[in-house]
């Protein structure tokens, strides 16, 4: 009887949480629980994550980020891995993807360079009132413009691609409001228009080359859009000029 009785007061300390002397006891499980990462629930978190609002394990922060989480740009950990980043070779992506066949003269760039600085303009406005934009639905919308315009200068053909989101065809939008603002301002200044389809192509296959190199590949990335706002703080463009290595490389088709 009191052994069975030791054991019931000992059951009722545990269920309180206190132990014999008063105290209450610590439960190491629900302490490690606590302290555990918001995402895996196994390993010690480590460092606040905006994305899921609470703390996560360095693993995966770096196996998530812009995979499954909506990193936002301000995030210092974003920000420190895309210091390490390079950006990626063109080479190593599909040739299809890059429109091969269009060349682009380094001419074009002296000559066109409104038109291409108005194209980031437009997309780094788009991307200030629309944060949840991604790198991977510009580049969609960009490669959707470029087929419909290869076809229009290819065999005279008005083709318009399958937009398969609305992010996209909000971004088409944008930019052929542009395109016909371009042209107003040539008539008006001018009496004629001299934007060409072929030059839009250009200028389209170019962006588009140049997202494929700054964005990271991962499915939310925004790491091309947040170059492109940032080319344009304030409203103040900081471009690089036409004989910048980088768009050399994105202008001549051999690197394709």
């Amino acid at each position: 009887m009191l052994e069975k009785a030791l054991l019931m007061r000992l059951r009722q300390r545990l269920a309180s949480g206190r132990c014999h002397n008063g105290h209450f006891r610590r439960f190491p499980a629900i302490e490690v629980l606590a302290l555990s990462c918001a995402i895996c629930g196994v390993r010690k978190e480590k460092r606040f994550c905006p994305a899921v609002h609470g703390r996560i394990c360095p693993q995966c922060c770096g196996e998530q980020r812009e995979v499954t989480l909506h990193c936002p740009s301000d995030c210092v950990y974003l920000q420190q891995a895309r210091q390490h980043e390079e950006p990626r070779k063109l080479e190593n992506l599909r040739s299809e993807e890059l429109f091969p066949t269009v060349d682009i003269e380094e001419r074009f760039l002296r000559e066109h360079e409104p038109l291409v600085l108005g194209f980031w303009h437009t997309l780094a406005k788009h991307y200030n009132s629309n944060r949840s934009l991604t790198d991977r639905e510009v580049i969609g919308a960009l490669a959707n413009m470029a087929k419909s315009y290869q076809t229009l200068v290819g065999s005279g053909l008005v083709y318009q691609e399958a937009m398969p989101g609305l992010a996209q065809q909000a971004i088409i939008s944008a930019l052929r409001q542009l395109l016909s603002e371009f042209r107003e301002v040539e008539q008006k200044h001018l009496g004629r228009t001299a934007l060409r389809d072929g030059d839009i192509l250009k200028a389209l296959v170019f962006t588009l080359r140049l997202a494929h190199m700054r964005t990271s590949g991962r499915p939310f990335s925004r790491r091309f859009l947040d170059f492109v706002r940032v080319q344009f703080h304030d409203l103040q463009p900081t471009i690089a000029t036409a004989d910048d290595p980088l768009l050399v490389s994105l202008s001549r088709k051999e690197h394709l």
